[in-house]
């Protein structure tokens, strides 16, 4: 499992995120995702933690501190939803939910 670390400023690098959540243990991996059109950071990002114990510690000790000028939103990661979905009328041939009105 990861944790999900929120408003973020967009200077943040995984250098400093691997120096604050280190403090709590050790850190496995850093992910700062990118915006796909500009790509500069987004504002958030997610740490894995050697264990659910150091993870457990970092939450409760990050969650709403006060770091480079913002308040960190810290938490569990909750798995990635699939985006792709199925049915509706996007590409579909069904119109499903759709209805042209008559003039």
């Amino acid at each position: 499992m990861s944790i999900y670390v929120g408003n973020l400023s967009y200077d943040v690098n995984q250098e400093d995120l691997n120096e604050v959540f280190g403090d709590y243990g050790t850190v496995k991996r850093v992910n700062l995702p990118l915006d796909r059109e500009t790509g500069k950071k987004r504002g958030f990002g997610f740490v894995e933690m050697e264990s659910e114990e150091e993870e457990a510690a970092a939450i409760e000790a990050l969650d709403g501190a006060e770091w480079m000028g913002r308040s960190m939103k810290v938490n569990k990661a909750r798995p990635r939803e699939d985006k792709r979905r199925s049915g509706g009328n996007w590409g579909g041939g069904n119109n499903r939910g759709y209805s042209k009105s008559r003039y």
